[in-house]
């Protein structure tokens, strides 16, 4: 990577960047199973509502906003309060270029440094070019939820993996 390269805490100001990156993902594809975009306005309070419990991180290249990567609380019940879920979005034109690496590098040490002990990352399949990003960052396969999501017409598996911090 460059030096124009910075990872930073996702502040509110960065709904519209972190809304445009993700809005492909909703429409063109089974990646997210949101079925409508959020705006910029529901980013910014996504950004509010976790980040300074887990973590909201974005990358900049050259100053622009081309990835973002998230932790939020994997069940609602105390005795998974160190546990997270996470995910990670990359802008088209910046995949590939090990951008992915480095934000779940951050996000890792920042949950890490929050007690976190466990993440999970639900996975739709298929989608090889993300299995491959989190097996890379050690994590593991531990089952799949086969047609849990309708999405473009056809049913949905989604796989997770999981790895100890």
């Amino acid at each position: 990577m460059t030096a124009a390269l910075h990872i930073r805490d996702a502040q509110p100001a960065d709904g519209a960047a972190i809304a445009a990156i993700y809005a492909p993902f909703v429409a063109d594809g089974w990646v997210s199973f949101e079925t409508e975009a959020p705006d910029a306005g529901a980013m910014t309070a996504r950004i509010a509502e976790y980040g300074s419990s887990h973590a909201w991180l974005v990358a900049e290249l050259d100053g622009i906003i081309v990835g973002y990567a998230y932790a939020s609380p994997h069940r609602t019940r105390a005795a998974y309060a160190t546990s997270a879920d996470i995910a990670i979005y990359l802008a088209r034109d910046a995949q590939g270029r090990g951008l992915g690496r480095l934000l779940y590098t951050a996000l890792f040490e920042r949950l890490r440094s929050r007690s976190i002990h466990a993440v999970f990352a639900g996975i739709a399949l298929p989608n090889p070019a993300s299995i491959a990003l989190h097996e890379a960052m050690g994590m593991t396969p531990v089952g799949i939820y086969r047609e849990v999501g309708w999405k473009l017409g056809a049913w949905r598996d989604v796989g997770w993996w999981q790895r100890l911090l």
